[in-house]
């Protein structure tokens, strides 16, 4: 059976789940350098 990516990224036991929280946090974070790369910003 194949890899499901998003399967995975849903489910909060997988090591993908928290690594995209992680990254959604940060982008929504003001003060995370990943809110202004994700926006284009420096």
């Amino acid at each position: 059976m194949g890899s499901n990516q998003r399967a995975n990224a849903k489910n909060p036991n997988n090591s993908a789940h928290k690594a995209t929280t992680n990254n959604r946090s940060n982008q929504l974070n003001p003060n995370n350098a990943a809110y202004r790369s994700s926006r284009g910003k420096k």
